[in-house]
């Protein structure tokens, strides 16, 4: 269990127990208030220890360096997917990651009704002008989106997302590797901090 207190704006003070201490012992451990809240956003992942079974948050140094590889690896690990959230998020660009999330589920239904509804909502959402989360496409890729709305299918939105991932790979994604929240993941999966 944590109890955390304001230390200052960026600052928190965390009590953790240790789980390889007593109950009554405690650590106190000085941590930036980005990490917790980053740690708050990671799913859950069982510890590969023996006794006592423990839930981890954050991910192993496999998946960090596998995340370097390309941009593929990263979305497609949960802990990565949360990671460029967040920092795509600090950058004001997180309508491009939440539009690609947005249509890789939308690949996924099968039902018309559904595909209309779904296809609708994306629209309003991230292409129409002015909507509230308006993506950067070409006026030739809104068009043909526009267009193939009028019967939808799983691939209706496929050149858009092709071009918000190109727009990913070669300018949030490098970013991302480049930014303290990537080193910071890489330090906390190696057990440095």
């Amino acid at each position: 269990m944590r109890k955390t207190t304001l230390d200052s704006s960026t600052e928190r003070l965390i009590y953790c127990r240790n789980p390889d201490t007593t109950t009554e012992q405690s650590e106190i451990k000085r941590t930036n208030w980005r990490s917790k809240m980053l740690f708050k956003n990671f799913p859950a992942r069982e510890s590969h220890h023996t006794t006592p079974r423990r839930k981890s948050y954050g991910p192993t140094t496999e998946e960090v360096s596998q995340w370097a590889q390309s941009l593929d690896n990263l979305l497609s690990s949960k802990c990565g997917l949360t990671a460029l959230r967040l920092f795509m998020k600090s950058e004001h660009s997180e309508e491009n990651i939440e539009f690609w999330v947005a249509c890789e589920k939308f690949r996924k239904l099968r039902s018309r009704s559904k595909l209309r509804s779904k296809a609708k909502t994306i629209y309003d959402e991230f292409i129409r002008p002015d909507s509230p989360k308006e993506i950067n496409l070409d006026f030739y890729t809104k068009e043909s989106v526009h267009q193939s709305l009028l019967i939808p299918t799983q691939s209706s939105f496929k050149a858009a997302q092709n071009r918000v991932y190109f727009l990913m790979e070669h300018n949030s994604y490098p970013r991302f590797l480049d930014s303290e929240l990537y080193h910071q993941l890489c330090r906390i999966a190696a057990g440095e901090q």
